[in-house]
């Protein structure tokens, strides 16, 4: 019998197939966050509900606010016994939520120009694929931030800028002979500079200054809390690195003052700092000198936050393997360059979670200032704007939610960023 079976070959390849309704889409994600097991089904279906019943609560009374009235009377009237709120409080109040109600009108163009020149500064520093030349101005930014918002004569932070300069330029010329030559002559030059830049300037200086002088004590509002938060934050991270540093020196007499330190500072609360600040730090100074509260609390909060930053970083320099400072030794390398190229680099890396986690919460706690009787946005809220206006006496959510909001942006940046940066070093160690 003959084999009538012709075998086929194909000559192309069968197109594939769609996944599984269930593998692909909204559908797969779903599945996989929010209904992978049966408790976390029944989680998801509670936090909708909670979700549902705070929405359901707070969107009409967001949605039939009013903005165009002068006072609170006035916007009940407005609402006519509707639920709705009150954020003509914020229309009215605005500029002393931000910059507080003491600091002239007229120049409220001087933080906001301080505030964009901040984000040019500090954009090299973040994304580090921007041209290194524009650290030049990030240098430059600090003395030229101060001379905008405090105003005066231009003379203080060109002295400022030239001592700084001065005290690079010996610490550049012997750290390579003498860590500790470099180091105290750069202190010491930087000294000499501001103290013949002192006796140089005048005293009639500020009355021909191109500025109008602002002191500390007509600074307040949300201007306040983000000039405590980037100063505090810019100062606290390389003394931090100092203070882990010297914890873990061979030095006894170095390392147990900064054992000391770290832990007296780590066992107080900042409450307590602050106060100490307001009311005792101003005893340290030399007799006769009159030290600003700004720069008391700066000091303060310096000190609490280098301490936190301090244990992270040290967390970071024990999570290192030994061989990285053993290959360090084989190079040939000193200690300064060691720390510098090898050891610190990949410390930070580790450490950035745990230093954002400090920033962040130094950003919060900026708002404890208000204890001290500085009028913050949170001083200005229970202060000026609901103690001292009879005609806002009884609004506080719109005021308090606007002040979490603008915190929120903020730290979610922060956090936004370092997530990011995480993701581009690798810093999972591997």
């Amino acid at each position: 019998m003959a084999n009538t079976e012709v075998s086929f070959v194909r000559t192309e390849t069968l197109p594939p197939m769609a996944p599984p309704i269930g593998e692909q889409g909204i559908v797969k994600w779903l599945r996989e966050n929010l209904f992978a097991t049966p408790a976390n089904g029944a989680l998801t279906l509670v936090a909708l509900y909670v979700i549902y019943v705070i929405l359901s609560g707070s969107m009409p009374w967001i949605f039939n606010g009013v903005w165009n009235t002068s006072s609170l009377t006035e916007c009940r009237e407005v609402l006519d016994g509707t639920r709705g709120a009150c954020f003509s409080v914020l229309t009215e109040r605005w500029h002393q939520l931000i910059y507080g109600f003491k600091y002239p009108p007229d120049a409220y163009w001087r933080p906001n120009l301080t505030f964009v020149l901040m984000l040019v500064a500090i954009a090299p520093v973040l994304f580090f694929d921007l041209p290194r030349k524009m650290l030049i101005f990030t240098a430059i930014f600090p003395f030229l931030a101060y001379w905008l918002i405090w105003g005066g004569t231009i003379m203080t932070p060109i002295i400022a800028l030239l001592g700084v300069v001065a005290g690079g330029f010996v610490y550049t010329r012997f750290v390579a002979s003498n860590f500790a030559i470099g180091f105290f002559g750069a202190i010491l030059a930087a000294l000499v500079v501001w103290i013949i830049g002192g006796f140089m300037t005048p005293d009639t200086a500020n009355e021909n200054a191109m500025l109008q002088a602002v002191p500390s004590r007509d600074m307040g509002g949300y201007m306040l809390n983000l000039m405590l938060g980037v100063v505090c934050v810019s100062l606290s991270i390389p003394l931090g690195i100092a203070l882990a540093l010297g914890r873990q020196s061979d030095m006894p007499l170095i390392k147990w003052i900064c054992v000391v330190f770290i832990e007296f500072v780590r066992g107080v609360p900042l409450i307590t700092l602050l106060f100490v600040a307001s009311v005792m730090l101003a005893y340290m100074f030399p007799p006769g000198t009159t030290t600003d509260l700004f720069l008391r609390v700066v000091i303060m909060i310096t000190m609490f936050s280098a301490a936190y930053i301090a244990e992270v970083i040290r967390g970071g320099l024990a999570a290192l393997p030994k061989g990285q400072y053993e290959a360090a030794d084989s190079l040939g390398l000193d200690y300064p360059q060691a720390m510098r190229l090898i050891i610190l680099p990949q410390a930070l890396k580790i450490s950035i979670p745990g230093i954002v986690n400090v920033a962040v919460g130094l950003f919060k706690d900026t708002t404890l200032v208000s204890v001290i009787s500085m009028f913050d946005i949170l001083g200005m809220i229970r202060g000026p704007i609901l103690g001292g206006a009879a005609e806002w006496n009884g609004v506080y959510w719109e005021l308090f939610l606007f002040a979490c909001i603008i915190f929120f942006v903020v730290c979610y940046g922060i956090s936004q960023y370092s997530q990011w940066l995480e993701r581009r070093l690798a810093t999972d160690h591997r």
